[in-house]
């Protein structure tokens, strides 16, 4: 039994542990349909589960959520959690259950649609489309 021990702990100590891996995708250059951006970046941290997205408003569109909202920011940052379901990347769920929103992402693809779900009825909306995206595998 000592012998079995042993070799187990010698095999856990020898035999090297296996390099976690993260996947990071970085979608840039992002337009919108009815804003303008001097930049607009998503961050997908598939390790983290986690979605930063930066943004820097042009001045026209900064000046027009400025009218309305003194709280608004010329450029800002957050942070969402994420979820993957069946090959998409979805930000957690935004609102009541018989309305909510989220944002959806494809990997390997450039546009980025809005979820909406009004009394279990979906819709979906292009919001965004990126212009460069980099994906990123780091390795622990």
């Amino acid at each position: 039994m000592k012998k079995i021990r042993f070799l187990i702990i010698l095999f856990l100590i020898i035999y090297p542990n296996k390099n976690s891996q993260s996947e990071i995708i970085v979608m840039s250059d992002c337009d919108d349909k009815q804003d303008e951006f001097l930049k607009n970046e998503y961050i997908l941290n598939l390790n983290e589960l986690i979605m930063t997205r930066n943004y820097v408003y042009k001045e026209k569109t900064f000046q027009k959520y400025r009218l309305t909202d003194l709280s608004v920011k010329k450029s800002n940052s957050y942070i969402q959690n994420i979820y993957e379901e069946n090959g998409k990347i979805l930000t957690h769920k935004h609102g009541y259950p018989q309305f909510y929103t989220q944002i959806l992402f494809e990997k390997d693809k450039k546009e980025i649609f809005i979820k909406t779900v009004l009394n279990n009825e979906e819709g979906l909306s292009k919001i965004s489309t990126c212009n460069k995206i980099e994906k990123f595998k780091e390795e622990s």
